[in-house]
């Protein structure tokens, strides 16, 4: 009989030993034991209005930052607590914490954590781990871009030999907050919302089309919205002459959801409805400019009442005739179904009976996702452009083994079809040079083009996705690594590689309690010596003592030498007689 036996479930996570691996976001957090598969429990990080609990801008200095900073304490507390004691159900002072952190999250959140983990709960020790690398390691990389397409902004990491390069790292706000808050302007403009029926017995006499509507801003609370994200929407293929997506299943006739009122951001998708439907190839590349959802956003926010300044007078009305062609050209080549969902009618229509219904055009389901995907922005760059502006930025040597070591992660990715059209984005992009410009003047020939990815076009061959669910095959003669990444979701690949280096005990720099309260004993101590009056030359000054503090390990944290390098001894000659 064989000595190799098997650890249960429950007396392996008993062991005091096993550490506690927590990705916190800034709108959901996910919690659970290092070893395990995935995450005990996923939840927002503000369970009732579902927004992001901090955010990227910051006020220092003022009353009001000072009561959000702590504000903030208070709920960072709250939901830790919440972890140990609800979820997890495990006394804190025994298990050892690892947080998977963004690579830009806040030193001030991060020393807010630390302070609640070791003052307020009493963990031994703590670790910071980047996301980005975590990710790499849960599908058994050491070497790869990873690009994180959170909330509040995507971000695009190359990571060498499990060095995470972080001079090179780019970042864009086209992310899930600016999809949703797009998605919301489109469902404003062009959804249609069907009221209640006030009495059980007007359900016959008075037709659904006579009380059609645009949809009330009240309708779309972030809970709706979440719940169209997730289950409605995906990422169609690209509109190009040049471009021949394969054909895909195609759902005909209307369909009709119902919003459940729980937690229904977990619930399964059905795939009749989030099946993408392939558009022919047609010409509409010659009428589409690169920075054509950019137009799209700035027009919707000055033709969607409370969006932008020019809500009302010329500016809307050009801009709802802009959307107005917008729309019959997205709807004239989508063959997605229109959805009707059941949702719950605004305060001051409560008194009809039952629910209103939400109805979502086919092309708004497909094409809303199209903002993250627009090229030619300056200032806001694309998903696909991040990732090529960090292949420029890595040394020459190392572009070949990135490019084919790609790996998206992120709730955004979660979309259908958005890892499969950001490689196809990324082939189209190096195999499709910019048309040289014409000159103003016939004596002379067209002007070169502007072509800034030029040094990547020979990478084209070897652009893979590792974790792309439909990877294309490979040219003749390379071996691509797209579609090898295990089958974990993009959404929880950075905690399932924090509770793999929890329990293979690997990972950050692990910080001890014992250390902690060192360095907060010092401190008091400093406080005491700045009552003391240091004198200076023959006036009288008072100069309060400076305080070291003490500081996380982070890589913005590098410690430097002080003043410049000296500057080399001219070498000394000995004059001998």
């Amino acid at each position: 009989m064989s000595n190799v036996t098997t650890t249960p479930r429950a007396t392996r996570i008993s062991e005091p030993t096993t550490p506690i691996s927590t990705h916190p976001g800034s709108r959901i957090w996910k919690v659970g034991f290092s070893g395990e598969g995935r995450p005990r429990d996923v939840f927002f990080a503000e369970p009732t209005e579902r927004t992001v609990l901090w955010g990227l801008s910051r006020i220092e200095g003022t009353a009001e930052g000072e009561e959000e900073e702590r504000m903030l304490r208070v709920k960072l507390q709250d939901r830790l607590r919440r972890v140990f004691h609800e979820i997890l159900l495990t006394d804190p002072k025994s298990r050892k914490v690892i947080i998977v952190e963004h690579p830009l999250l806040p030193l001030y959140i991060k020393d807010m954590m630390a302070s609640v983990l070791f003052d307020n709960l009493q963990v031994p020790s703590i670790s910071f781990v980047s996301s980005h690398l975590l990710a790499l390691l849960g599908v058994g990389r050491m070497t790869g871009l990873v690009l994180d397409c959170g909330y509040l902004e995507s971000t695009a990491l190359p990571i060498f030999a499990s060095r995470p390069l972080f001079p090179q790292l780019k970042t864009t706000p086209l992310a899930g907050s600016r999809f949703t808050s797009h998605l919301r302007a489109l469902l404003l403009m062009f959804a249609t919302y069907i009221p209640p029926l006030t009495t059980l017995s007007g359900a016959a006499s008075i037709p659904a089309a006579s009380r059609s509507m645009r949809v009330p801003e009240e309708v779309l609370t972030d809970t709706v919205m979440e719940d169209i994200k997730a289950r409605c929407c995906f990422v169609g293929e690209m509109l190009d002459s040049d471009f021949h997506p394969s054909p895909t299943y195609v759902d005909d006739g209307a369909t009709e959801m119902e919003v459940p009122r729980s937690e229904s951001s977990q619930a399964d998708y059905d795939p009749a409805i989030d099946t993408p439907a392939s558009p022919p190839s047609s010409r509409l590349s010659s009428v589409t400019s690169p920075s054509g959802f950019t137009a799209l956003t700035n027009a919707l926010s000055q033709a969607v009442p409370g969006t932008g300044a020019g809500a009302s007078g010329i500016g809307r009305v050009s801009g709802e005739h802009h959307l107005q062609v917008i729309s019959s050209m997205y709807s004239r080549y989508s063959t997605a179904t229109d959805l009707s969902l059941k949702v719950d009618p605004p305060p001051s229509q409560a008194t009809g009976t039952g629910q209103a219904t939400l109805r979502i055009p086919g092309w708004v389901r497909e094409r809303a996702a199209e903002v993250l995907f627009d090229r030619g922005d300056v200032d806001e760059g694309s998903v696909v452009e991040l990732i090529l502006d960090v292949l420029l930025r890595v040394p020459v040597d190392l572009r070949r083994t990135l490019a084919g070591s790609i790996l998206i992660v992120g709730g955004t990715a979660m979309l259908p079809g958005f890892i499969t059209r950001l490689q196809n984005e990324l082939v189209y992009v190096l195999t499709h040079p910019p048309p040289p410009r014409h000159s103003t003047r016939p004596d002379r020939p067209a002007l070169p083009a502007y072509d800034p990815y030029a040094p990547l076009r020979p990478l084209a061959p070897y652009i893979a996705v590792l974790n792309n669910p439909s990877p294309p095959p490979p040219p003749t003669g390379i071996n691509s690594s797209a579609g090898r990444a295990p089958a974990f979701t993009p959404a929880t690949l950075p905690w399932v590689g924090g509770s793999l280096a929890g329990a293979m005990k690997i990972g950050g720099a692990e910080i001890s309690r014992e250390k902690w309260d060192e360095a907060e004993a010092g401190e008091e101590d400093d406080d005491d010596e700045n009552l003391d009056i240091q004198m200076g030359g023959t006036g009288g000054s008072l100069i309060p003592a400076k305080r070291p503090g003490f500081h996380l390990p982070d890589w913005t944290r590098a410690p430097l030498p002080p003043g410049a390098p000296p500057a080399p001894r001219p070498p000394r000659l000995e004059v001998t007689a």
